[in-house]
């Protein structure tokens, strides 16, 4: 299906703009697309629910569900914007294994006993974007919503030991903290230990393009 051209404009705070039948397309969503399906899709289970969290435009589930047929894919925003953007995406490109996206604030306390138990939780570019306390109770309710074995997991930049591990992270570190006070990158340990405080049990961080992180843990049965 060929895609019809962007329409200019306002994007929405998406810096590749909107396209004309509703879709947003985001940089940073497409940018390591490719590198995030194919490790997800290791360490995924093979069938399921899961449970993709901040969705954004929808470009990444797009490509989870033909990549992981076995699994059926939940896509969650708390934006009307996006959640309109994500069904379009779904209209242009479909998969009969992904729902009708949901209304979720993940940083809010509760959701889990509303949208699991699930067998995998997949969260991209949030944390950084959100306070201290915002991404604890993010971790706590993602572990909480795993069903026995389920698999969480989370993408983005981390510090490591407190610092950031280029110039173009600490300078966008650096930025977040200065126009969203209390937000940043969050440490690597502090998030690990957020989760084994849970009771889910860590693999080793897999590194991804651009300096970032794939981290993962998996709930015991």
């Amino acid at each position: 299906m060929t895609n019809p051209a962007p329409k200019r404009g306002p994007d929405k705070g998406y810096a590749g703009g909107d396209f004309a039948d509703g879709r947003m397309s985001a940089p940073a969503a497409t940018r390591n697309r490719d590198d995030i399906v194919e490790a997800l899709a290791q360490i995924a289970p093979k069938q399921g629910r899961a449970l993709e969290i901040a969705s954004g435009t929808g470009e990444h589930i797009i490509r989870f569900a033909p990549a992981m047929p076995g699994l059926i894919w939940q896509p969650t925003d708390p934006s009307p914007d996006r959640r309109a953007s994500i069904e379009a995406w779904l209209a242009a490109e479909p998969a009969p294994n992904v729902g009708a996206p949901v209304d979720l604030d993940a940083c809010t306390p509760g959701w889990s006993s509303t949208h699991g138990p699930v067998d995998l939780i997949f969260l991209a570019n949030l944390l950084h974007l959100v306070t201290e306390a915002e991404a604890q109770t993010c971790l706590t309710e993602i572990a909480a919503a795993l069903a026995p074995g389920g698999i969480a997991t989370v993408y983005g930049p981390f510090l490591r030991n407190g610092q950031t591990t280029s110039e173009g992270d600490a300078a966008f570190d650096a930025r977040l903290r200065a126009d969203m006070p209390g937000c940043g990158y969050k440490d690597l340990d502090w998030v690990t230990e957020q989760w084994a405080a849970k009771g889910l049990t860590l693999n080793p961080p897999r590194q991804m393009p651009a300096n970032n992180l794939l981290l993962s843990a998996r709930k015991p049965l």
